[in-house]
């Protein structure tokens, strides 16, 4: 375009990178941003998306990228670009206000204040050009400034009552209130089976996401004695053979899109988060865990794999997403292309494969003439298990790595290459887990390194942690409680794997993180801390949504680091507060169990004790190597292992404890109650519900 990188130039923010270079004198979100609008007395637009956003592109391109829209902009307000990844925060507060005034909500949003931050105006993606029930951009941009010159009081006011609807504290549920009980769980098994496509699989109709915390959560309910716990496995298990066989899945290199615009999993929305991956990944690897189902080995495998050689950066930390479009040099320039890199026709098959080949792949992968995506080309998904019959699996063996060399000759979508510290933290969880059980140390050596870029980079020299970092830089931005509870987590996971003290005392650290910064007067969990310097999100209230979403919610992510730390050290406080932190969870769970998934996996967790293992024996001794194999592989719901040397006291499961008889011994442990210690694998199996070995 020619223009000069405006303030965004030195953003950390690869997405508020993409609009350095607009005609439009962009801000960070701020308190400077809003003293210059009252200083130049202009209304504020404040414009929220994320790197991976495909219609965010499209309006980028057709709006951001104009000069008389950059030109309106400049001269009639103070422009504030937000990435919601980045500051969840400012996302939350603004999210209600738009479903509030529009009853529904997604991304780009848009959304006008006053200087003091009050929002008056909102919506999502505006058009270049009118459409019969919605204005374009310019015009959007136009009426709001003659209504603020005009109606200034009118506004005010609308800002004011909207402030302070968003500002009351929502009904969340008493904090004293207990956590989801076995009834309320049992329940929402039979809710989610009404909700079940029979057809499709999956839960729903169009759009389809895949529901990972669901699906966890399913597997430790399945484990469990609850008349409801067959109809979990069968649920879990549908949904995910669905989800492997279908366009969703990237059958060629791995890894899972966003979701599927269509209720039969057959195209999907190209982006891929490392959430959504991170999450799916522990979930076939539990699904094959508990029943041996090799499809769950194999794409938990498949799925690590992807994020560690497509999402890993130089540093050591994984980034958090693939655009869903791809740079096709066009006529007019280099312009998107939603799925590029992945669909293909019969022809390109052929040209690849040779004929033969090529018709194979074909009929395998439902790749048509007419195409069921975009200009007769196809998504790819498996119409039938290749890998059922050895020869049909060597034939797809063979084709998809010559396939995965041709496409890789293509254009590629942009990595979102900042590293997000929640969303990181859960892949180390998979990473860990799916390492030591399918014997691929590689993949735990990838999760400590995940590990130990986050405790470097993301935590500041006072102590601070912070959300996210680029290139080894750390952001701004005050991590939030999805942060401090998703490292947890999965550094709660590193431990169990590697035995590594350091591992379990940092996440100890993480939890009175949480409890001296992120509780409320009422004595609740929320976000109170995450930018304790802004008046404007004061203003708007700074509220905890309950609700798990594609990722685990601030407050069941911490519930679950809570939860699983207070087993290790033994902590009736961090106990009770994993209970209340569950408390709000309890009315979600009995109304939309959908949007409730993590908590419910936490909830079956505390239902189950949980249920401590403490493996001591010398290091590197096989007889210890085996109970602790028989350990991780345990599929009890609230399963938290650790393992140390005779004499090790932290944590302090391990304290007071040694071998039996001189050889290496496991104690089992659930609410203070303990079993005889064991020094028999096949007896550990049996007590923790592992699956008996194949002969």
């Amino acid at each position: 375009m020619g223009c000069m990188p405006n303030r965004l130039a030195t953003a950390t923010s690869p997405y508020l990178l993409q609009h350095a270079d607009n005609p439009v004198d962009w801000r960070e979100w701020g308190p400077e941003a809003f003293a210059e609008a009252r200083e130049r007395d202009v209304p504020v637009l404040v414009s929220v998306g994320y790197a991976a956003c495909h219609w965010c592109h499209v309006m980028a391109h057709e709006s951001f990228e104009d000069p008389e829209v950059g030109r309106v902009l400049d001269a009639g307000f103070v422009a504030v670009k937000v990435d919601r990844e980045e500051r969840p925060d400012v996302d939350a507060s603004l999210m209600r206000a738009v479903t509030a005034m529009t009853g529904q909500g997604g991304w780009p949003m848009t959304v006008f204040c006053t200087p003091d931050g009050e929002p008056f105006h909102a919506g999502t993606y505006y058009p270049p050009t009118p459409h019969p029930r919605m204005p374009s951009f310019r015009q959007l941009l136009d009426a709001v400034g003659e209504a603020w010159r005009d109606r200034r009081e009118e506004v005010v006011d609308q800002g004011a009552r909207v402030a302070e609807a968003l500002a009351r504290r929502p009904a969340v549920g008493d904090g004293a209130a207990p956590p989801p009980d076995a009834e309320a769980l049992g329940a929402a098994v039979t809710a989610l089976l009404a909700e079940e496509d029979t057809v499709h699989g999956g839960l729903g109709g169009a759009p389809k996401f895949p529901p990972s915390a669901v699906c966890l959560w399913l597997l430790r309910h399945a484990a469990t004695d609850a008349p409801t716990a067959a109809d979990a496995l069968g649920l879990a298990g549908r949904t995910l053979t669905a989800m492997a066989r279908s366009g969703t899945y990237d059958q060629v290199g791995g890894g899972f899109a966003r979701y599927a615009v269509d209720a039969a999993w057959v195209v999907p929305h190209f982006e891929k988060m490392l959430y959504d991956n991170a999450q799916l990944a522990r979930a076939y690897l539990h699904w094959w865990r508990l029943t041996g189902e090799p499809t769950g080995a194999r794409v938990a495998e498949e799925t690590c794999d992807w994020m560690v050689s497509t999402l890993g950066t130089a540093e050591g930390g994984l980034a958090s997403s693939l655009d869903a479009d791809t740079p096709v040099e066009g006529p007019t320039g280099t312009h998107g292309v939603e799925g590029a890199t992945y669909v293909w026709t019969p022809l390109q098959l052929a040209e690849v494969l040779g004929p033969d080949d090529g018709r194979g792949a074909a009929d395998l992968l439902g790749v048509t003439a007419e195409g069921t995506f975009e200009h007769g080309s196809s998504t790819l998904r498996l119409t039938r298990d290749p890998w059922a019959d050895p020869d049909d699996a060597a034939r797809w063996t063979s084709v998809r790595d010559r396939l995965r060399a041709a496409r890789a000759q293509r254009p590629q979508p942009a990595r979102d290459d900042k590293v997000v510290m929640a969303w990181d933290g859960l892949a180390v969880a998979a990473l860990a887990e799916t390492g030591a059980l399918l014997g691929r140390p590689d993949l735990v050596a990838a999760a400590g390194r995940v590990a130990d870029l986050l405790v470097a980079v993301h935590r500041g020299g006072d102590g601070r942690w912070v959300r996210t970092s680029r290139d080894g830089r750390a952001g701004a931005s005050r991590a939030v409680l999805e942060d401090l509870g998703g490292l947890a987590e999965g550094l709660l996971a590193l431990h169990a794997v590697t035995g590594d003290p350091d591992r379990a005392r940092l996440a100890e650290e993480l939890c009175e993180v949480v409890l001296a910064e992120h509780v409320d007067e009422r004595g609740d969990l929320a976000d109170v801390a995450a930018s304790a310097d802004d008046a404007v999100l004061d203003r708007l209230g700074r509220h905890t949504d309950p609700t798990d979403g594609a990722a685990p919610s601030g407050t069941s992510a911490a519930a679950g680091a809570l939860l699983g730390v207070a087993a290790l050290t033994g902590s009736d406080r961090l106990r009770a507060a994993a209970d209340r932190a569950l408390a709000p969870a309890a009315e979600l769970v009995r109304a939309a169990p959908r949007f409730a998934g993590w908590a419910m996996a936490v909830a079956e967790a505390a239902l189950d004790g949980p249920r401590e293992v403490a493996v001591l024996g010398p290091d590197g001794d096989a007889a210890t190597d085996a109970l602790h194999r028989a350990a991780l592989a345990g599929t009890a719901p609230g399963l938290v292992v650790s393992r140390g040397e005779p004499g090790a006291t932290v944590p302090a499961v391990l304290a007071d404890r040694g071998l039996v008889g001189g050889r290496p011994a496991a104690y089992v442990c659930r609410g203070h109650v303990c079993d005889v210690p064991t020094t028999d694998p096949a007896a550990l199996a049996v007590a923790l519900g592992s699956r008996p070995p194949a002969h």
